[in-house]
């Protein structure tokens, strides 16, 4: 995990095993090998989310290279959606040290597919008025694509997704060569961001390596290169 991304400066990260203090020690360890890349890394975990259950609560992580940005407050987890979805959005607020401008990171993991994981993203739509602030991204695991209706409002206020028909999740098994399966985890970002380049990162690279990549995720990492507007 550290070789793959040791080129980013942030990074956010979901599924983080929350019945456990075991998840929380996994990212510690994960920050601990990052720093041995050749720069130094920071990080903090999230609470447990407050799901209806604890087979369903989560914590999330940001990671962030500290010669380029810096965490200007401590991340939260979003209380005032903590009753209309399954898990809260954890929110950083970081600010890029070459530029002095700040952005944020909305890190969030949306409920099942067949659980209308519409229904919790159409809540998170005002986040520009809330925070005031056109420099975000909303990052993470939305279990549906970026083509669903739900976004259609995102949209017309000027909101971009960073990816398009690019799956990002692991087939069990491959099939005629195949192994990418649904295009759900992605980026979207308004005006005040400016996408440069944005893909997945395909480590897995051949259906011989399928059952050894699922050992350690189900889902390809994403990235995005942008500049603040």
């Amino acid at each position: 995990m550290a070789a793959v991304l040791r080129h980013a400066d942030v990074v956010a990260v979901q599924e983080v095993v929350a019945k456990d203090p075991a998840g929380a020690q996994a990212v510690a360890r994960l920050a601990d090998e990052l720093n041995r890349t050749g720069a130094k890394w920071d990080y903090q975990v999230s609470l447990p989310t407050k799901s209806p259950s604890p087979y369903i609560s989560e914590r999330y992580a940001f990671l962030w290279k500290t010669h380029r940005v810096r965490l200007k407050r401590k991340a939260y987890l979003d209380q005032t959606l903590q009753d209309r979805v399954y898990r809260e959005p954890f929110i950083g607020q970081f600010e890029d040290k070459i530029s002095a401008k700040a952005f944020y990171v909305i890190n969030f993991h949306a409920r099942k597919y067949n659980d209308q994981p519409e229904r919790e993203i159409k809540t998170m739509g005002d986040y520009c008025e809330r925070l005031n602030t056109q420099a975000l991204i909303l990052a993470g695991d939305f279990n549906l694509t970026e083509r669903h209706t739900v976004w259609n409002p995102f949209y017309k206020k000027g909101f971009r997704s960073a990816l398009y028909k690019n799956p990002t999740t692991l087939k069990r098994k491959c099939q005629d060569g195949i192994y990418r399966n649904h295009a759900i985890d992605n980026m979207f970002y308004p005006s005040g961001i400016q996408k440069i380049k944005a893909a997945s990162i395909d480590w897995v690279g051949s259906c011989d390596r399928l059952e050894q990549a699922r050992t350690v995720s189900d889902h390809l990492p994403v990235w995005m290169h942008f500049k603040l507007n």
